[in-house]
């Protein structure tokens, strides 16, 4: 976890930290990435890294915490209540738009393709949600991935990922 002595920078500072973590991140898999690279762009010490996180792990699930959270702060996540394919749809649309359009594209590209198997992420407890949500959330990730990683395919990807949503609530055939 990020230290408070890293929160405390000022946020020129952090600024600075974010981008060239981003830098080695969007470049070198999780696997390989290395901490001289990070510390020369930043300007800082290699002790100050270890001040600030516990190693490269802990930095990196930081910066891809920061990208999440400025993507989906522009996206629309109330529901209504209802299962709408619609709504889902349109989420992974809207993800896949702010990734590209943003500065952390690379890295959640190098994230789907090399190290999101060696990230654990809070997976959501499927007793927690109904079977439609839960396939969705499932279904939208694989989209979202293929998207990415394969920009060419976001029409026919989306268009099955249309098919299945229809289904799972029970308006359409296969």
């Amino acid at each position: 976890m990020v230290s408070t002595t890293f929160t405390n920078l000022t946020d020129e500072k952090q600024t600075k930290i974010r981008q060239a973590l981003l830098k080695e991140f969007s470049e070198e898999p999780l696997a390989t990435a290395q901490v001289a690279p990070i510390v020369k762009t930043a300007g800082i010490a290699r002790g100050a890294f270890y001040k600030y996180f516990d190693d490269l792990t802990d930095a990196y699930k930081y910066l891809y915490g920061v990208a999440m959270r400025d993507i989906h702060s522009e996206i629309n996540n109330e529901t209504g209540g209802a299962f709408e394919p619609q709504f889902y749809l349109d989420q992974v649309d809207a993800f896949v738009e702010g990734a590209r359009d943003s500065q952390y594209f690379g890295l959640i590209k190098m994230h789907l393709m090399k190290n999101e198997s060696l990230i654990s992420q809070g997976s959501v407890d499927p007793k927690t949600v109904t079977a439609p949500e839960w396939a969705t959330m499932i279904l939208s990730h694989e989209a979202i991935k293929q998207i990415i990683v394969n920009p060419d395919t976001q029409r026919e990807v989306m268009s099955k990922l249309s098919d299945a949503l229809n289904l799972l609530a029970g308006k359409g055939n296969a």
